[in-house]
């Protein structure tokens, strides 16, 4: 079975140094930071939104996962928790990355079936989840500018 790649397109335009409007499909939210951090508390802030996106992917793979093995679950609920250091980002020394040092889901089911049952969906749904994929693995990042071309589209 062949599927069509899925092509994801998000928008940000700034509002402040702390604070990006976001559009994606025809959804709109604020990412910014908290006011500790110069922000306005808008909205959470980018690397609460990284651990966000991997609980709703999960939360979509899981629930796949456990239909195709047959395991009900009548409730879920994930806490997914990171530890960054910031020193990276604030240009202070540091061997550390400037991300998550780790990520831990945890999932929490409301179901009749077995512990070994929900390790295996959980174990398959980890290894399905495109989220949990990107943080996991090194994924190319290109950081660039717009060509000539696609200055002149936007202003179209």
């Amino acid at each position: 079975m062949s599927v069509k790649p899925l092509k994801v397109t998000v928008t940000g335009t700034s509002e402040s140094p702390t604070k990006l409007a976001v559009s994606v499909r025809d959804f709109s939210f604020i990412i910014d930071e908290p006011a500790m951090f110069g922000g306005e508390d808008a909205g959470p802030n980018p690397v609460e939104y990284a651990l966000a996106s991997l609980a709703g992917c999960m939360n979509v793979v899981i629930h796949l996962v456990a239909k195709e093995q047959g395991v009900d679950v009548r409730s879920l609920r994930l806490t997914v928790k990171g530890e960054l250091d910031p020193s990276r980002l604030m240009a202070l020394p540091t061997e550390n990355r400037a991300g998550f040092q780790g990520i831990e889901l945890t999932a929490d089911f409301d179901s009749d079936a077995s512990t070994a049952e929900l390790d295996e969906v959980l174990r398959l749904a980890g290894l399905r989840c495109p989220v949990s994929d990107n943080l996991g693995n090194a994924t190319p990042v290109i950081v660039r500018l717009p060509a000539p071309a696609e200055l002149e589209e936007a202003l179209a």
